[in-house]
């Protein structure tokens, strides 16, 4: 997997101007409303740019929440409005660089204005309005994704698939419980949590021939301390209340504190941190999962201290399987789950200014910080020192 160095953002919601110097686990912690939602949503904006086409129905897709043309782009008071709003993603000699203008109703697709695409030094392609030779073509369609087509397979192309896959997750209980449809169907989980059971079970078929995701499992059932085994099993092997809907595979527990023949829980009955907690390790080992991907407010849901050990765990899934993934979050125990002394980890703060843009800055962690009275991350973010919190 080749990481993607650098995400740079002009224009796109409360974000007026942002460049991120991005790791292969990258968490954003700040208030609510400060923006943290808007940097996943502008990659997914950038995603569906490389895929060839900026509509509601790529933007949903790829987990952006749907909004009225004209509050995509920025407009702050005393400032002028530009013209276009403006994304690039950056590795090393490749890039993908695009401006696009957002439609004025949600029935248009947003228009390519300026397209570069550039892999190992060799420019791939090229658009702006002076470009003569492209003048004629359909400006909202991509080049890069139809150029893409005749390179598949290839070195150069693996960020822009990179990008092409990204999506933002955002577990709910009810899908994750199968109570519920999941709209956002993906493979191996849905965006909201979905076919969370045949998941499940596809990751303990991956653990009987391969260590690696043996060593997942073990990992999932030392977070999940009352669980000894977990799967999907048809709907007639697990018992259910009558008045849930059956599908065909349905996840199951076993309580290793309960007797025999009443230590089955489904996952309708289970609790949502065991849910929760399958979920993650799903998405960062998976084989199907994306390389690429986002899980907006990774906290929720989560006992503290159980969320500190997910977080350790989800980072040495992350780092171990090649994968690069960004988190939101609101809950100070995740702060301590990181190993901030690899740089490969970071963590950022995002605030509002006085004018109420987005500023995202990178929290270096040195000593001096870290001795500060013996204090955890997670006090030290509370009390201040990090930034990233409410002024209230």
């Amino acid at each position: 997997m080749t990481l993607i160095e650098r995400i740079d953002i002009h224009a796109f919601k409360s974000i007026q101007e942002a460049s991120l110097e991005l790791g292969a686990f990258n968490v954003f912690v700040g208030a609510n409303g400060s923006g943290k939602s808007n940097i996943l949503e502008a990659i997914g904006v950038l995603g569906a740019a490389a895929s060839g086409r900026v509509n509601d129905e790529s933007l949903w897709h790829r987990g952006v929440r749907p909004g009225l043309p004209d509050l995509y782009k920025t407009s702050f008071r005393g400032h002028k409005r530009r013209n276009a709003i403006r994304f690039g993603a950056y590795s090393g000699t490749s890039s993908y660089e695009v401006d696009l203008n957002n439609p004025s109703d949600q029935s248009t697709a947003w228009a390519y204005k300026n397209e570069k695409w550039i892999s190992a030094g060799e420019k791939i392609v090229g658009r702006s309005p002076a470009s003569s030779e492209i003048s004629a073509l359909d400006t909202q369609r991509g080049l890069a994704a139809l150029k893409a087509v005749e390179m598949a397979g290839t070195e150069g192309i693996r960020m822009l698939t990179a990008l092409q896959n990204f999506s933002i997750y955002a577990p709910n209980t009810f899908k994750l419980r199968g109570i519920e449809p999941d709209l956002h169907g993906r493979s191996p989980v849905g965006l909201a949590g979905g076919r969370l059971a045949e998941a499940s079970e596809a990751l303990r078929r991956l653990a009987r021939n391969d260590e690696v995701f043996e060593d997942v499992i073990e990992g999932v059932l030392e977070l999940i301390d009352w669980v000894d085994n977990f799967g999907a099993r048809p709907a007639s092997g697990v018992p259910l209340s009558p008045s849930i809907p059956r599908p065909a595979q349905v996840l199951y527990f076993r309580d290793r504190f309960m007797a025999e023949g009443r230590n089955i829980l489904s996952g309708f009955d289970a609790s949502e941190g065991a849910l929760y907690v399958l979920f993650a390790a799903i998405l960062a080992t998976h084989p199907d999962s994306p390389k690429l991907f986002a899980i907006d407010n990774f906290d929720a849901t989560l006992n503290p201290r159980l969320l500190r050990s997910l977080t350790a765990k989800m980072v040495d899934w992350v780092l171990e399987s090649g994968r690069q993934v960004l988190l939101t979050c609101h809950n100070p125990l995740v702060l301590d789950g990181l190993p901030l002394q690899d740089d490969r980890v970071r963590l950022f703060a995002v605030d509002r200014s006085y004018g109420g843009m987005t500023v995202i800055r990178r929290v270096a962690v040195d000593e001096a910080l870290m001795a500060k009275e013996g204090w955890p991350l997670s006090r030290l973010w509370i009390l201040g020192h990090l930034g990233g919190v409410p002024n209230v």
